[in-house]
């Protein structure tokens, strides 16, 4: 009879302290963020029938990556996905839609980095690369190194098999023709013999347009990617934030993973995607408050324009951003797709 109550007493207690089940995979947050360029992009500026484009654009690009997420797959799966699907649109800044060089050719930057072991790559100046965002992520698992740059990463994207074009593949008569827009006004200051402040006080225009893609997949880990034509009409093989780890790219499963998009330089200067993810990780700050003080209090007054997108470890998203506006999307198992195109108060 003893026996019985002991038994009894303890099944009772048991029930009364039993833990919350571990949560399935399919029960795990899992969230997607996607940005393709800031500047000055408001309703005055687009028309109708560009902006449904973009948006297109942008709702593919992220279905893309959260059908990786929702099917199980990995974040850095999630974010290839998703920015190959915007470096082959001719809208973006990336891929097919790069900007021209001072020289009229096309230089992609890209790079890839996973939260869970902090692994990196990069590439920086190539032109015959299809894909720059696959041949970052072949840097990181198929070589010893991190980032790989011009010829070099060319011969290297060659030896594991990745799919070569001929740059003449990015051309756009857009591009071209914004191209000829700035290499109008560098002649013209080049003749007052001011060129290096013009190069230091160039149109905000002509610095933006990348793309990018953070995600945390079912296994809790996170991942960020960017990828980037760079600056129009850039020269003496200029190199921007995009391929930067810890500029324009950081993953850290602690804290968080940012993609970044602006004026490359000052992304460069002041760290931003590993800045934002220390102030959450050292700090205990949320992605919204570490977002907002890097890219308002820090970049601006310093002279730099873009944003980020963020996710963090829980997933939670946070895309803010000092220009008129920002092409982004997101998606996670908690919050229906969002795309904007321009500043919160006109979504």
């Amino acid at each position: 009879m003893k026996r019985l109550m002991l038994a009894t007493m303890v099944a009772v207690g048991l029930v009364g302290c039993t833990e919350e089940a571990p949560k399935t995979h399919a029960e795990r947050p899992i969230a997607i963020a996607i940005h393709g360029g800031a500047g000055t992009i408001t309703r005055e500026n687009m028309s109708p029938e560009r902006e449904v484009l973009f948006r297109q654009a942008l709702t593919y690009a992220t279905e893309a990556g959260y059908a990786v997420l929702e099917d199980g797959g990995s974040s850095v799966d999630a974010v290839q996905a998703a920015i190959q699907m915007m470096e082959e649109s001719p809208l973006f800044n990336a891929g097919r839609g790069a900007v021209y060089t001072y020289e009229g050719r096309h230089e992609l930057d890209a790079s890839i980095m996973l939260g869970a072991t902090g692994e990196a790559g990069a590439v920086a100046g190539v032109g015959n690369i299809r894909s720059p965002i696959a041949a970052a992520r072949a840097v990181m698992e198929q070589s010893r190194h991190v980032m790989l740059s011009g010829s070099g990463a060319e011969e290297f994207a060659r030896y594991v098999g990745l799919e070569q074009v001929s740059n003449t593949y990015f051309n756009t008569t857009e591009r071209y023709e914004q191209l000829q827009q700035a290499l109008e006004r560098l002649r013209a200051r080049e003749a007052t013999g001011d060129q290096i402040a013009f190069e230091q006080s160039w149109e905000p225009a002509f610095n933006m347009g990348t793309v990018g893609a953070v995600a945390l997949d079912s296994h809790g880990n996170l991942a960020a990617g960017t990828s980037t034509g760079g600056m129009t009409a850039k020269r003496w093989g200029r190199i921007g934030d995009a391929p930067v780890i810890g500029a324009g790219t950081w993953a850290d499963n602690e804290s968080c993973a940012v993609s970044a998009t602006g004026h490359g330089e000052y992304f460069i200067r002041f760290h931003v995607a590993a800045d934002i993810c220390s102030r959450v990780k050292y700090q205990g700050k949320s992605i919204a408050e570490a977002g907002n003080e890097v890219i308002h209090n820090v970049l601006l007054p310093a002279g730099g324009t873009g944003g980020v997108i963020i996710v963090d470890n829980k997933g939670n998203i946070s895309m803010p951003f000092n220009t008129e506006g920002m092409y982004r999307a997101s998606k996670s198992n908690s919050t229906e797709l969002s795309v904007g195109i321009y500043g919160p108060e006109q979504q």
